[in-house]
């Protein structure tokens, strides 16, 4: 559902997985962000970071599910953490049936291997 002026949507996804494999869009979406940042008047690197979770319903072709019973939920749980402007840092997608303590520690170890702190 490529409006006309996109190639055959077969190139675009072929693309966009290689891109994907490659490291390339996490590595424009992480330019993108230090150029905010500056924009902002901030460091390059965060000093705070924001860790939310949410439970979401899967399709049965989603992978691993698990039931969130505090939700009622039955599906992936994301576990995203964002720096105080509101700009992604990390991403981790679990089990519903996971923790938020344990869900998380996948997405904030992302976030500490690209920010060490001394």
């Amino acid at each position: 559902m490529l409006s006309r002026e996109f190639p055959h949507w077969d190139n675009v996804y072929k693309t966009f997985r290689r891109w994907s494999e490659q490291g390339k869009l996490e590595q424009m979406h992480d330019c993108l962000r230090t150029k905010w940042r500056h924009r902002e008047q901030r460091d390059a690197a965060p000093s705070a970071a924001i860790l939310d979770a949410q439970s979401a319903r899967s399709s049965p072709q989603g992978g691993g599910n698990g039931y969130d019973a505090c939700k009622k939920v039955k599906g992936h749980k994301r576990s995203l953490v964002v720096d105080t402007l509101g700009l992604l840092l990390a991403v981790g997608i679990s089990a519903a049936n996971w923790q938020d303590r344990a869900a998380a520690t996948a997405a904030m170890a992302r976030v500490a291997d690209k920010y060490p702190r001394p």
